[in-house]
C-alpha cells in the first residue's frame, strides 16, 4: 500500500519557523507526526528524521520548507477539511518530541476549509 499525499495542508507561523530552525540546527533534519495520542494530546510531535518510522497508513499533509509533516490516516479522515497551522505557544513539548525542554512547544491550529459541494 502506497502512502497517502494530501499537500498544502498545512502551514506554519514565523514563531514555528523559528523553532523548528533552532531545532534542525541543533539535531539534523526532523519530521513532524501530528499525534492524535493519549500521551501527548493531539500535539505535534516533532523527530529525527531517521527515528520515526512512517507507515503506509501515514498521510503527508505538506512540508514546512523542507521538512515534511504527517498524520495517521484515520485522523486525516476527520480532519480532512481542516488546514492544520503550526504555532509556538509557551510550554513543554511532548515528552518524546524534540521542543521538550525549549519552554516554547508547538502547536496545531486548525482553519476550516470549504467543502466542495456545500
Amino acid at each position: 500500500m502506497s502512502q497517502r499525499i494530501a499537500l498544502d495542508k498545512v502551514s506554519a507561523t514565523q514563531a514555528a519557523i523559528a523553532l523548528l530552525d533552532e531545532i534542525v540546527a541543533d539535531h539534523g533534519p526532523v519530521l513532524f507526526h501530528q499525534s492524535g495520542g493519549c500521551c501527548d494530546g493531539s500535539s505535534p510531535m516533532c523527530y529525527p528524521r531517521g527515528d520515526f518510522i512512517v507507515g503506509d497508513r501515514d498521510v503527508l499533509l505538506g512540508t514546512i520548507g523542507e521538512t515534511p509533516v504527517y498524520i495517521s490516516q484515520s485522523q486525516f479522515e476527520v480532519w480532512k477539511h481542516t488546514d492544520l497551522i503550526l504555532d509556538v505557544v509557551p510550554g513543554r513539548g511532548g515528552m518524546f518530541s524534540l521542543d521538550n525542554g525549549r519552554e516554547r512547544r508547538f502547536l496545531t491550529r486548525s482553519a476550516i476549509c470549504a467543502v466542495p459541494g456545500n
